[in-house]
């Protein structure tokens, strides 16, 4: 469950990566405060012109309001993918940065939805809009951490089914 690599994950490069998992979790719950204690619920203000708006709602689903009201759904989903994940930290991390890195944002956004979820009666803060499409959900900063940690799990599962199919390179060296 590797991409064939000549890297192999360091104790450095796991100490950033928790640090800036930690990082990531408290700018989720830092800016979600911050929403919710400066906007009215349903209030928008631009933030830049014509690409993102901060927009104050709270969401008792999922992606795209999936599963809505299904408090218990949503957390017993989020626990297994969470128990998942430091699972596949512990036993595969140690191949692959990609897959520390996409583990660790997957976690870390993860929590911090889990955390507005337990604490603010099933609800999800949400406040990042995109103006120039404007039925796209309103999303927040671990929606973020979550979809760019998925995005790198792809890349590492197609860069190890590449890595399978392409035949090792022969020694120029005789034997």
């Amino acid at each position: 469950m590797s991409p064939k690599n000549d890297r192999q994950t360091t104790w450095p490069q796991y100490l950033l990566a928790l640090l800036c998992g930690a990082a990531v979790l408290v700018a989720d719950r830092v800016t979600k405060w911050l929403v919710a204690r400066r906007f009215a619920l349903g209030e928008s203000k631009p933030f830049i012109t014509g690409l993102l708006d901060f927009v104050y709602v709270r969401n008792s689903g999922g992606a795209w309001g999936m599963l809505s009201g299904k408090t218990a759904v949503l957390l017993l989903v989020t626990a297994a993918i969470m128990v998942l994940c430091v699972l596949i930290l512990v036993k595969f991390s140690k191949s692959s940065p990609l897959l520390l890195w996409a583990i660790v944002l997957v976690l870390s956004g993860g929590i911090g939805n889990m955390i507005d979820r337990i604490f603010n009666g099933g609800e999800v803060v949400d406040f990042l809009h995109f103006a120039f499409f404007p039925s796209f959900p309103v999303f927040n900063v671990a929606d973020c951490a979550v979809v760019i940690g998925a995005g790198l799990l792809i890349l590492y599962f197609l860069l190890d089914s590449i890595n399978k199919k392409t035949p090792p390179e022969e020694s120029d060296e005789t034997p």
